[in-house]
């Protein structure tokens, strides 16, 4: 993989021809932002873009929303949707820089060598007159070997024992009113607040129109919260989907051990054994 993993317009433009590049749609929005990403994506999505449905590419078995597929459940979809681990894939969003992260490090953590987020996303694509085509996309089954790594991904119990030892420190890239509690959760039953020790590293301050803030920008905030670049770090934040940005800004500042809390709050804040601060 290469030293970003960010690609132009023009970049893409270029090779949207090649068999080898596939381009994915990952758009996923927030009830609030009242968006149907899959209408959206039949209207109108870069040429040849597969469709990545984040809520249902999911463990659906579990009770939580979009967590990381089972290894061999996921080869099988991947292979369904025409990619392959040796693919270079190209991620993007509707609204810049949201969800593509998540499906990015999906991808990543199943093995995929080489994966790419578009710069700006669909909003940048659009503002270059990049061509866009209707309806659904497909392409030939491929075969994709999955490498899935466990310890790329923390578990309520790792979460527990991180909380206990600071073996790690623990982000949280949800809005600053739902860290400290002042705001309710979206998601009925779940309780406000964070987590002991936690800091708060809000997803939605790092981004700026729809694309990462600069790598010395980013390492200037998280400094200013509090936040060694040099110790190992876990991220969360509501459902997984903000913490996979969190966690993609943290490897541009600079920070080499990043894992993701993929049940994140919802698991957390969802039950009656977990302690919950506030403030």
């Amino acid at each position: 993989m290469t030293d970003t993993p960010f690609v132009t317009p023009a970049w893409l433009a270029e090779r949207l021809a090649d068999p080898n590049l596939v381009v994915v749609d990952g758009s996923w929005y927030l009830p609030a932002a009242a968006r149907d990403p899959r209408a959206e994506y039949l209207a109108g999505h870069i040429p040849g873009a597969i469709w990545f449905d984040v809520d249902q590419y999911a463990d659906l078995t579990t009770g939580l929303p979009h967590m990381l597929m089972q290894p061999a459940d996921f080869a099988a979809l991947a292979g369904r949707l025409g990619i392959a681990e040796t693919d270079t894939i190209v991620v993007y969003d509707g609204m810049g820089l949201f969800s593509a992260p998540r499906v990015r490090w999906t991808f990543v953590t199943m093995g995929a060598k080489d994966v790419r987020i578009l710069s700006g996303g669909l909003p940048a694509w659009r503002a270059e007159n990049g061509p866009l085509e209707t309806g659904e996309g497909s392409r030939p089954a491929r075969t994709f070997n999955v490498d899935f790594d466990p310890s790329r991904v923390a578990s309520l119990a790792d979460m527990r024992a991180l909380v206990r030892s600071g073996e790690r420190q623990i982000l949280d890239a949800r809005p600053a009113g739902r860290f400290t509690g002042a705001v309710p959760e979206p998601r009925p039953g779940i309780r406000s607040g964070h987590m002991p020790g936690a800091k708060s590293a809000p997803a939605d301050t790092l981004v700026e129109n729809g694309q990462l803030k600069s790598p010395e920008a980013l390492r200037a905030q998280f400094e200013a919260a509090g936040i060694n670049l040099d110790k190992p770090i876990v991220t969360t934040c509501g459902s997984g989907v903000t913490a996979a940005t969190l966690k993609l800004a943290l490897e541009q500042a600079g920070a080499k051990d990043v894992i993701l809390y993929d049940g994140s709050w919802t698991e957390w804040g969802g039950r009656d054994d977990t302690d919950v601060v506030t403030g």
